[in-house]
């Protein structure tokens, strides 16, 4: 008698290891994050006082970490224009957090178009691309509820995301992905337990942090997969691309507009953070965990090493 063939499930058959040690059973990473999503999921429309006044005198950002601090024009700048400049770039990075995710999301939906819709590594996918639309609204809420505008990214990187994320390997695209959880997380982290910062401000950080927290997981745990798996081509790809969208990033982080929305010269305030050893200080710290363990794992290297030091975000 002979046995049925039954098709290849979404688990491996085989042990991977690589420089961090065993890789775990995707399945099980899966339906661990799932049970966790159970629990601890929000909804920010009801979770979050959003008709609360502002209290007069409080950040909208950790003035650590806003682009100007300890620089000459911070401190030429009254308290009252600094705090108005900490909710400027909380909005701007709020919009950058938005056009982030939702590259993010369709970079998910084409990883999984060709696997097993019944695997829980992609029901895991699908809960995360519903986190994800969450997190869009919420920022944009958060966005309308302050006096500030809605800043887009420019039109030279909203057309270099659209080719990324055409062009994009898979471990490109998990590549991307921990670059922009990693760093906002590292800051998000400093921002929700600060008392100095607006309650509305600290209440969608806490959310973001808590949920953002399993999808660094599940994309750690598959770039992991996928630079030990992927063709020698798509890995040293993945290199060179991850680095130039190190580059855009960092560069997108800061829209120059806020400091023309605050009443200050514009061009001598991107001039000053880019001299600022604090805000280089700040965005290494912030990519810090990131680029260690993309060092660990083969990212980092040749080309692609260069363009993450030319980015800034690389010691």
């Amino acid at each position: 008698m002979t046995s049925t063939p039954t098709a290849m499930t979404l688990t491996d058959t085989e042990v991977l290891r690589d420089a961090l040690g065993l890789l775990k059973d995707r399945e099980q990473v899966a339906e661990r994050l799932l049970a966790s999503s159970a629990k601890h999921s929000f909804d920010p429309d009801a979770e979050l006082d959003w008709d609360a006044p502002f209290e007069d005198g409080k950040w909208f950002w950790p003035p650590e970490l806003v682009s100007l601090y300890d620089t000459p024009m911070w401190r030429r700048m009254s308290q009252e224009q600094r705090i108005l400049l900490s909710q400027h770039e909380a909005a701007a990075l709020a919009s950058l957090g938005i056009w982030f995710e939702i590259i993010l999301m369709q970079l998910l939906v084409r990883h999984i178009y060709d696997k097993p819709a019944t695997s829980a590594h992609v029901r895991y996918a699908l809960t995360e691309i519903e986190d994800e639309c969450r997190h869009s609204k919420m920022f944009a809420r958060l966005i309308s509820r302050g006096d500030t505008p809605w800043y887009p990214v420019g039109r030279a990187h909203l057309n270099l995301g659209r080719l990324f994320k055409t062009i994009s390997t898979t471990p490109g695209s998990f590549t991307a992905t921990l670059l922009g959880e990693e760093v906002l997380d590292w800051m998000q982290r400093l921002t929700f337990p600060d008392e100095r910062v607006q309650p509305l401000v600290r209440g969608v950080t806490r959310i973001h942090v808590v949920e953002e927290a399993r999808h660094v997981r599940y994309a750690r745990e598959e770039l992991r997969r996928q630079m030990m798996t992927a063709p020698k081509w798509s890995q040293e790809f993945t290199r060179v691309t991850s680095g130039e969208f190190a580059r855009i990033f960092a560069v997108a982080f800061i829209n120059p507009e806020v400091y023309t929305n605050v009443g200050l010269d514009r061009n001598e305030a991107v001039a000053q953070v880019k001299a600022s050893g604090h805000r280089r200080e700040v965005m290494q710290n912030g990519a810090k965990r990131l680029t260690d363990f993309l060092d660990d794992i083969g990212v980092l290297r040749g080309v692609g090493r260069r363009l993450w030091r030319s980015s800034g975000l690389l010691a």
